[in-house]
């Protein structure tokens, strides 16, 4: 399987991430007092199916929603799927501490059910666990390779106040894209905050230390600014995007997302569709 499964014709990705837990019922509990199972897993079953039409690729996590999806065929064969396989230390309504890869996925389950991919969170910390993290990032990309799935790494950066973040997220590129993942999801330099000359100066120098395609996650970066921050990364050399809050953010208050995903998000991603295929480099590309 090459990437081909989670990309647009044009070999970019518009992918959307629907594997969000706690922080998920955090924002849902902002707009709903039943912010509990059922509720997450309709929300995450309506972005699938008005979304996964859109997308090049659409990211869900065991617990919620991942066996509808596979049992009633929710996504269309335009759009692949990936698995998170990350299990995540995180407090109630509080941020993602550390992780480990999770030890009840069913990776034959999931080749079995037509999954493209696994994707793996690392909390990166220039601390004296490093060399456990990239040990665990290279397992990660064994075990999914061992399965026939794509491997997908998701590092973000952590560290204390005042921390050079931008030159964390290159060092972190730097150390765990050499792990051999098949995709590298980055975080955007400034939290797309920067002017896009910055920002795509940031990503030349995240690209110029990766051996494998990337692209650009949404956590931290305004969603109104979030298209402008995927063009700017991609000029710098990204494929193009892996996000959710950028694209369903502004749904979570409805008691039916539905209407609003269409009224909505899909514009977002018809937008985003056109920025990664006209200044994404095609994930071939980048093996050239």
């Amino acid at each position: 399987m090459t990437l081909d499964a989670l990309a647009r014709p044009s070999g970019t990705f518009l992918m959307v991430a629907m594997d969000q837990r706690e922080s998920l019922r955090t924002m849902l509990a902002a707009h709903h007092a039943d912010a509990d199972a059922a509720r997450m897993t309709r929300f995450k079953l309506a972005v699938a199916g008005e979304l996964g039409p859109y997308a090049s690729g659409f990211l869900i996590d065991r617990e919620r929603a991942y066996d509808s999806i596979v049992r009633d065929h929710v996504l269309p064969a335009t759009c692949g799927l990936l698995l998170a396989v990350d299990a995540l230390q995180q407090l109630e309504g509080g941020i993602v501490e550390d992780t480990a890869i999770d030890g009840g996925a069913d990776l034959v389950g999931a080749a079995r059910n037509g999954v493209a991919g696994v994707k793996l969170l690392v909390i990166w910390r220039d601390d004296d666990r490093r060399a456990a993290r990239d040990a665990m990032a290279r397992r990660f990309v064994d075990l999914a390779h061992a399965f026939g799935l794509l491997s997908v790494l998701e590092p973000v950066v952590r560290g204390p106040e005042g921390f050079d973040r931008e030159a964390a997220i290159v060092e972190a590129a730097r150390e765990l894209g050499a792990s051999g993942c098949d995709l590298y999801k980055c975080e955007v330099p400034t939290h797309g905050a920067g002017e896009p000359d910055e920002i795509t100066e940031w990503s030349r120098r995240i690209d110029d230390v990766l051996p494998c395609p990337w692209v650009v996650l949404s956590q931290g970066v305004d969603p109104e600014r979030y298209p402008a921050a995927v063009e700017a990364a991609c000029r710098g050399g990204a494929s193009g995007m892996l996000a959710g809050r950028a694209v369903w953010t502004a749904t979570l208050a409805a008691d039916d997302p539905r209407p609003l995903l269409r009224q909505h998000s899909v514009p977002r991603l018809r937008e985003l569709a056109a920025v990664v295929d006209t200044h994404g480099r095609p994930w071939r590309d980048k093996h050239a």
